[in-house]
């Protein structure tokens, strides 16, 4: 069996947070080295908040994430807060000094209902002027399209922490308006598949991004279309927005 403690552990083998070397990991981290308190929501296996920690922060840390496996593994670092529950559980009246949803989690809020209870729950964490650091695909890019194992750039062979030898890769089962469900296959070396893990995200346009936050209370201080800083064009794979409460 793999287990949903073997999941956790092969996202951190998928997406080790360096923000020496990746792009988006450097993005977030000196928000987060800058600010008195930081909100992570979606937090995950919290790789971001433990490394800010190791790396001086001093300051509240707090991560959110309704997924309890990676939460057992966040909790390795103990002197961060690690709260079970989804964004819209953010904790009112906190006056974190930055929010971040990283890694396109803002992505997993599938419907008009759960953005605005997230965004005003997130708005409603932070203090006056306090600012949130979000990224999305941009839709136009259609990231979606090469989600297969066809795709070479797609299918990944890692080892575990264990030594154990693992093949990753994505099929997309449907596109549905704004919304794409994928499967993300686990197997052995040789195709065995030892799990599937099936996920829908939504692709919202710059326009309807930028509408909920203005309607949920935010401001945007800056919005990028990739990792270099760009601006946002119709070509862009991303939508970086930093926003800022009213």
């Amino acid at each position: 069996m793999f287990s949903d403690a073997d999941t956790a552990a092969l996202y951190d083998t998928l997406n080790p947070w360096d923000p020496d070397r990746r792009s988006d990991d450097g993005f977030y981290f000196p928000l987060v080295m800058g600010a008195e308190s930081v909100l992570d929501v979606g937090c995950g296996t919290g790789a971001m908040l433990r490394l800010a920690r190791e790396r001086g922060h001093g300051g509240r840390l707090a991560g959110l994430d309704p997924d309890r496996a990676a939460l057992d593994r966040a909790r390795r670092g103990a002197d961060v807060e690690w709260v079970a529950g989804t964004a819209a559980d953010a904790e009112r009246g906190a006056g974190f000094d930055l929010a971040t949803m990283t890694g396109h989690a803002f992505q997993n809020l599938l419907t008009d209902d759960e953005i605005r209870a997230s965004l005003a729950a997130i708005r409603g964490a932070l203090r006056p002027g306090g600012r949130f650091a979000f990224d999305t695909r941009h839709p136009r890019a259609r990231a979606w399209e090469r989600w297969t194992s066809a795709n070479p750039d797609d299918r990944v062979d890692v080892v575990d922490e264990t030594g154990r030898a693992l093949r990753y890769w994505h099929d997309v089962d449907s596109v549905v308006g704004d919304l794409v469900t994928i499967r993300g296959t686990v197997a052995d070396p040789d195709g065995t598949v030892l799990r599937v893990l099936s996920e829908v995200l939504r692709f919202l346009a710059p326009e309807a991004v930028n509408a909920f936050l203005a309607e949920a209370g935010f401001g945007i201080e800056a919005q990028f279309g990739g990792w270099d800083l760009a601006p946002v064009t119709e070509a862009s794979p991303e939508i970086i927005t930093i926003a800022r409460r009213r």
